[in-house]
């Protein structure tokens, strides 16, 4: 598994139960950091990034999937698709250096292995959507 995919699916780890139990992020990532055995994974900078920023952004980025998930809301979504569709919003949004068609793709593939099998297309109309209409800062 490719490191960025790895930092993706941690973060998707600390982001579900920060959500399904409806705890404040920084702290369960600050728990998941620190139950990581030594030596750190190299990936993990990029982690912590994805999870500070869809926490610090978690207003727009729900804005966003909500306006373009037709028909769903949030809530009636899948805390897994929720979740991967935070992480590419965010992606999409705030980070340069990482294609739309990646980001997108991305959540897909894990979209593929840990959620549903309605899922993966689920995600892809939607951040499909996303990158093509939603307006940028």
């Amino acid at each position: 598994m490719p490191a960025r995919r790895r930092a993706r699916k941690r973060a998707l780890d600390v982001l579900y139960q920060a959500d399904l139990r409806d705890l404040p992020v920084p702290g369960v990532l600050d728990a998941y950091v620190e139950r990581l055995e030594s030596p750190k994974p190299e990936h993990l900078p990029y982690t912590i990034s994805l999870v500070h920023g869809v926490d610090q952004n978690l207003r727009r980025i729900d804005e966003t999937i909500s306006t373009y998930a037709e028909g769903w809301t949030l809530d009636r979504m899948p805390v897994v698709d929720r979740n991967l569709a935070r992480i590419a919003v965010y992606e999409l949004f705030y980070v340069d250096e990482i294609d739309d068609p990646v980001a997108i793709t991305e959540a897909v593939e894990l979209a593929r292995e840990l959620s549903t099998d309605d899922s993966p297309r689920f995600l892809n109309g939607l951040l499909g959507r996303i990158a093509d209409y939603a307006p940028r800062d």
